[in-house]
């Protein structure tokens, strides 16, 4: 029997398909695929196999045994098949070419699949909402978004994805492996496509453009998000609360919101953040590092995204209006929060006294009051005070009195006292004096002799 690997003798042919076979054991388990039998299950989590092999194969899953390693980089894989495809890696080998393209691939599933981009083939259907895949597999993977299975579990902070790719890719996190350096700045990356998608950065390659205002993009991923932007499509939404997102990693980031969970914490002075992009922009606060500077007036960033908005200010370009007001902003997140006026709509609350707020910054401002926080100083006392109460001790020592009486020209320096001189000229059933320069109502005769003494000064 062994001696048909060498001359290729296939005696035994399947009655279904008619692919034939060397041996009768094989053409018993392959028959298999055709009725769907599996008589062997694994202990673990019960999924059934057609041939022992797979179940030993796949019980590597739960072992976490990883028999064949690579003899160039030291990687270890389950599958013997695995390691082979891992090898033209370092060869470089691609003898598989798409007839079309020319494109070249070092597996044949690899250049099937690529094959269905020309053709538009989808062959499998979710039966849920009818998106189509060209891949059984990744059918497979999309059913979990539906059924909400998470299979793969992290061994160290107990997170679980649907993906075992995702578990993988999660897992740099812990261990902190970014393998892939970027050859012009040296900024290291845990994944090769995310080096590509930077270095198009360096090179200003945007080969991606939106159909709709034509703004281009180095990534497609980054396409596919501000696509949204036009559709409004948030497919990504929170199980606590209902809030919809047009990205996962949004959500992913939100949900921190109400676990409080801060994974990324800065190694200076403790302070946990729940992304990872945000404990990077914080740490430049106790390097001091600015890397983006305006060119109108010098002004220095920590972020680009920051220098943008700052610089609308020079342009006064306002690219956001309200549509109940038209009122004109130039940050999107401010006209969120302006929209808030004509809704009422207060989302952020005090945890210690009730009183709720629609904007976030509003609440932190209002937390001082019961916390008796003062963390700005005054420059020239050193008196300290909330951000508020610091602009307005300032005036005494500047003599400053912004506000000034409409009517008579009194001024002052705090606008809730000009409101209770407005009052001494509103106020009804007094007495009324005509005043022979300003013809205005005073409410009793002390005032207008007070009046007149001003000008008589």
């Amino acid at each position: 029997m062994h001696y048909r690997i060498h001359t290729n003798e296939k005696f035994y042919s399947c009655d279904v398909c008619n692919k034939k076979f060397t041996a009768c054991s094989t053409l018993k388990s392959h028959y298999r695929t055709h009725t769907n039998e599996k008589p062997y299950s694994c202990d673990a989590c019960c999924k059934g196999f057609s041939q022992k092999s797979q179940l030993n194969r796949h019980y590597r899953i739960h072992t976490n045994e990883k028999p064949y390693s690579c003899d160039v980089c030291g990687k270890e894989f389950s599958e013997k098949s695995y390691l082979k495809r891992h090898y033209l890696i370092h060869t470089n080998e691609k003898p598989f070419t798409c007839d079309i393209c020319g494109k070249a691939f070092s597996e044949k599933g690899n250049l099937v699949t690529h094959s269905r981009i020309h053709t538009i083939e989808k062959l499998f259907s979710c039966d849920v909402c009818g998106k189509e895949f060209s891949q059984k597999c990744n059918l497979n993977r999309h059913y979990r978004f539906h059924t909400n299975e998470k299979p793969y579990s992290c061994d160290v902070c107990g997170k679980i994805f649907s993906l075992k790719c995702s578990l993988s890719n999660h897992f740099r996190i812990h261990i902190n492996k970014k393998p892939y350096s970027c050859d012009v700045c040296g900024k290291i990356f845990s994944y090769k496509a995310t080096l590509k998608g930077h270095y198009r950065t360096h090179t200003n390659e945007k080969p991606y453009s939106c159909d709709v205002c034509g703004k281009g993009f180095s990534q497609k991923s980054n396409l596919t998000k501000h696509s949204r932007t036009h559709t409004n499509e948030r497919p990504y939404s929170c199980n606590v609360c209902g809030k919809g997102f047009s990205q996962k990693s949004t959500l992913d980031n939100h949900c921190r919101i109400h676990t409080n969970d801060k994974p990324y914490s800065c190694d200076v002075c403790g302070k946990g953040f729940f992304e990872e992009d945000s404990l990077v922009m914080h740490n430049r606060i106790h390097t001091n590092e600015k890397l983006y500077s305006c060119d109108e007036c010098g002004k220095d960033f920590y972020r680009k995204a920051s220098l943008f908005l700052h610089f609308r200010t020079h342009t006064k370009e306002k690219l956001y209006s309200c549509d109940v007001c038209n009122k004109k902003f130039t940050v999107k997140s401010t006209l969120k929060d302006h929209y808030r006026i004509h809704t009422n709509e207060k989302p952020y609350s005090c945890d210690v006294c009730g009183k709720e707020f629609s904007m976030k910054g509003n609440l932190n401002r209002h937390y001082l009051i019961h916390t008796n926080e003062k963390p700005h100083p005054c420059d020239v006392c050193g008196k300290e005070f909330s951000l508020k109460g610091l602009s307005v001790h300032y005036r005494s020592h500047t003599n400053g009195k912004p506000y000034s009486c409409d009517v008579c020209g009194k001024k002052y320096s705090h606008k809730c006292k000009l409101d209770r001189h407005y009052r001494t000229h509103t106020k009804k059933g007094s007495k009324e004096f005509t005043h022979n320069l300003l013809l205005k109502k005073l409410t009793h005769k002390r005032a207008l002799n007070g009046h007149d003494r001003t000008h008589s000064n």
